[in-house]
């Protein structure tokens, strides 16, 4: 372990915990940035070996260090015996990093590396505070929501699954950058090539991609652009070529496998097709963007669904299954994108549910939960 055991006097320390995805990378930078610039924190972040915290984390200027804990194996049962051993081992080395760190608040943003960093904080009587992200928690969550000091929720009925009086509704904090971008939807199109006239799909499943989109893009995008659509096509990391194979020749589509300027991406999307992870749904609450949810089935609790029943519901966004998807999918974009008053309706329920200023409310709930149990800190 590298990190300093030298304590700044007055000098606010945090740790932070969780990964394994951009949709708690991004809110955990996001939470990073906002008290190192209020309050000069310094910061350590815990992540699990292995995932792409250890490389965002770094990039971003912060110092990253990683527990061995993995995921359970709920198909094959006898592969957990290695986990549990990882996950004892993640145990100990939590303890020594809240032991030699000595933070005055531990944050979780959920991801594997999460569970055991915050419950060695809370053991050894540090407080702590919960970022969950989505409408439905997971087992993790839940035990350590008994002992946290505030649970920073982006959905109303958490009181279901936390004690009432610890819920602090605060959205989910999301890429700065996002926000910035004031691109008219043509001059964002030009950007990448397209007509800037023509309506245009987004369809993104996050950095490592999700099967079923691309291969229902893989199927369907030469009837998509027969249709006048154009297509901006995130396939992730994961697909490999088989994007560019099924567009070649095809003019109004560009394929890629991560999109650099997601801001403009966004900017140029008539309505945008995307998994149903909680940080995706925050940006685009916040965008005002019309938009197809295919929630993965391949998530704890299956809280990607509850996540997009909560905007389905109140007309927000369309609820295509993973099931149904390659079937019905091409054929809702063709309908929507051409449907004005729908598209404009959903825009108007979408912006409705946004939450502004995340970072800043959940600096705030820092702020209240460090001063009250350490009168040296100043902030």
């Amino acid at each position: 372990m590298t990190q300093s055991t030298t304590r700044k006097p007055g000098r606010l320390r945090v740790l932070i915990s969780g990964g394994g995805t951009g949709g708690h990378i991004f809110p955990a930078l996001s939470i990073d940035n906002i008290l190192k610039e209020r309050y000069g924190a310094e910061i350590l972040f815990v992540g699990a070996e292995d995932r792409m915290e250890m490389e965002r984390v770094p990039a971003a200027g912060y110092e990253i260090i990683g527990l061995p804990v993995a995921g359970f194996d709920r198909k094959h049962l006898w592969r957990n015996i290695s986990v549990v051993m990882k996950l004892c081992r993640s145990i100990l080395r939590a303890r020594r990093i809240v032991r030699d760190f000595k933070p005055d608040i531990a944050i979780g943003v959920g991801g594997y590396a999460s569970g055991p960093t915050l419950k060695a904080a809370q053991r050894a009587g540090v407080p702590t505070l919960l970022q969950e992200q989505n409408s439905y928690p997971g087992v993790t969550n839940k035990l350590l929501g008994k002992k946290a000091e505030a649970i920073c929720m982006a959905y109303e009925g958490g009181e279901r699954f936390f004690p009432a009086d610890k819920i602090i509704i605060t959205g989910n904090p999301v890429r700065k950058d996002l926000l910035k971008c004031h691109l008219t939807p043509g001059e964002a199109r030009l950007s990448f090539g397209l007509d800037p006239d023509r309506p245009t799909v987004l369809v993104t499943g996050g950095s490592l991609g999700a099967l079923t989109l691309n291969e229902t893009m893989e199927k369907h995008i030469t009837t998509l652009i027969a249709h006048g659509l154009q297509v901006i096509w995130q396939t992730g990391k994961n697909f490999g070529n088989r994007g560019l194979k099924a567009a070649k020749g095809l003019k109004g589509v560009v394929v890629t496998e991560f999109l650099n300027d997601m801001a403009s991406a966004y900017a140029a999307a008539t309505l945008v097709v995307s998994r149903a992870g909680a940080g995706a749904i925050s940006e685009l609450e916040l965008l005002g963007k019309p938009v197809v949810l295919v929630p993965s089935p391949n998530v704890a609790e299956d809280h990607q669904t509850k996540n997009a029943r909560a905007l389905s519901d109140k007309g927000a966004a369309i609820l295509v299954t993973d099931d149904e998807c390659r079937h019905i999918l091409p054929g809702v974009l063709v309908s929507l994108a051409r449907d004005k008053q729908r598209l404009e309706s959903m825009s108007k329920a979408i912006s409705a549910m946004a939450h502004h200023d995340s970072d800043k409310l959940i600096a705030n709930e820092v702020k209240r939960i460090v001063t009250s149990h350490n009168s040296d800190i100043k902030l």
